[in-house]
């Protein structure tokens, strides 16, 4: 069993919760139970996933969970692009969660990739 709190993936998994929790509340009361919900519950699952796959006892397992944890990462980073899209926030506003979400990505990415390898 890992201890998820020394890895860096689920740190910045950390990192992009509070971010979007704190972009969330620059988001228009209407959306409370639209974008802003489901924004805030994918982003909670990143490192959320990260820390149950770390629990699990076989590498497969593991890989399983950080490629669920990738899938919210791709969902965050889609509602990002709405609420671009949208003008919702000003894109600079979005510039920094957009670089937090890629560097997870990576580092999700060659993790997977590294279990796969092994």
């Amino acid at each position: 069993m890992r201890n998820f709190r020394k890895l860096k993936i689920w740190e910045q998994g950390i990192e992009i919760v509070k971010a979007i929790y704190l972009l969330s509340e620059n988001l228009l009361s209407e959306e409370k139970f639209g974008l802003r919900s489901q924004i805030t519950r994918a982003a909670v699952s990143i490192p959320s996933n990260i820390a149950e796959g770390c629990s699990r006892n076989s590498e497969i397992e593991f890989k399983r969970f950080l490629e669920i944890a990738m899938g919210s990462l791709f969902e965050v980073e889609t509602h990002l692009i709405i609420i671009n899209q949208l003008n919702l926030i000003k894109s600079e506003d979005l510039k920094s969660i957009f670089e937090l979400v890629a560097v997870e990505g990576k580092m999700i990415n060659g993790l997977i990739n590294t279990i796969k390898n092994s």
